[in-house]
């Protein structure tokens, strides 16, 4: 995901003694990054999830990174003052609120007049077999229903455009919308199905409630189709990403 952190750093283009909010932040990516770039400036790191943050909190000490500030709370009631913030990040988070609309207007009142909203989501799952190539495995093997488009997931984002709406309709100025490639480079099947099980929290819900005789099914069928597509051996999966970017008007 370093492609999608970087397009959003590059977008916010953080500096000086800014205040800026880090948004679904799990270990702390890309805010780490950003507090990095702040001479006298400051980065609030924000999870729904306490767990996730705990982790961040150690990556933060292990980095040397003392400009950041923890505060687990939910994008759609965040506790801050209206115009408290110069930036907000926000890296393949977006897509898993409950109110993408909601969330919107949130972020443009706590940015000031003239901040700046930058936050990646991935594309549509033909251009993402990374994930499509296990998790269209677990779901039939499941039988699990197939989500609503509108549900929150991995791909709810990705139609060309939805997230400029959003943005339009919450208010924000200056939109732009942009695609990335990221690669996902795993060397083996078997080290594909390792990073897959054991860091993505989508798949190791749906594995949650397979006995070892189905996740053994699973597994082979998902290296199967892996060694498939790469019979070469060399497992480096493409995938897409959307860079979206706006602004609070100065006359807010």
């Amino acid at each position: 995901m370093q492609p999608a952190a970087e397009g959003i750093i590059n977008l916010l283009q953080p500096k000086g003694s800014e205040l800026i909010l880090d948004i679904a932040a799990g270990t702390g990516e890309p805010g780490f990054s950003i507090a990095k770039m702040l001479i006298n400036g400051k980065v609030i790191v924000t999870d729904l999830s306490d767990e996730m943050l705990n982790i961040a909190r150690e990556n933060a000490l292990k980095q040397g990174i003392n400009n950041v500030e923890f505060i687990a709370c939910d994008v759609s009631e965040l506790p801050f003052t209206d115009n408290t913030f110069d930036a907000v990040s926000c890296r393949m988070g977006f897509m898993f609120f409950p109110d993408m609309h909601l969330a919107a207007i949130e972020i443009l009142r706590v940015l000031k007049p003239g901040g700046r909203f930058a936050t990646a989501v991935w594309g549509p799952p033909q251009q993402n077999l990374w994930a499509t190539a296990i998790g269209e495995t677990i779901n039939r093997n499941m039988q699990l229903p197939t989500p609503s488009p509108d549900a929150p997931g991995i791909f709810r984002c990705g139609t060309s455009g939805l997230m400029t709406n959003i943005f339009n309709q919450a208010g924000f100025i200056n939109i732009s919308e942009s695609e990335i490639k990221c690669t996902l480079n795993c060397g083996t099947a078997e080290i594909y199905w390792q990073i897959m099980t054991e860091i993505a929290a989508p798949i190791v819900a749906g594995l949650s409630n397979a006995d070892e005789t189905m996740k053994t099914k699973i597994k082979k069928e998902v290296c199967e189709l892996i060694d498939e597509k790469y019979p070469d051996g060399n497992v480096i999966i493409d995938g897409t990403a959307r860079l979206i970017y706006g602004e609070k008007s100065l006359l807010i």
